[in-house]
């Protein structure tokens, strides 16, 4: 089995309403010097096959369902 992580983070410029939450929750629990907080979401994954059909399919898994592309970036690591 292929074990792979993918992160979905938003693009610059894209306004991120619930990271600004958490940096305002962050403040108010006594976190100060906090910059800006962005987030996102993991994908932890395990395939069958070799790792160039396990990076293909992760591909296509991204840009079909896992991110918004127009939006969102998207990072793959296999380990």
């Amino acid at each position: 089995m292929i074990k792979a992580r993918v992160t979905v983070t938003l693009k610059n410029g894209v306004l991120d309403p619930q990271g600004k939450a958490i940096e305002g929750a962050l403040g108010s629990l006594g976190f100060s010097g906090v910059g800006q907080v962005r987030q996102g979401k993991v994908f932890d994954l395990e395939l069958e096959g070799d790792k160039a059909k396990a990076e293909a399919d992760l591909k296509a898994m991204c840009d079909k369902l896992l991110a918004n592309t127009v939006i969102e970036n998207y990072t793959i690591a296999i380990d």
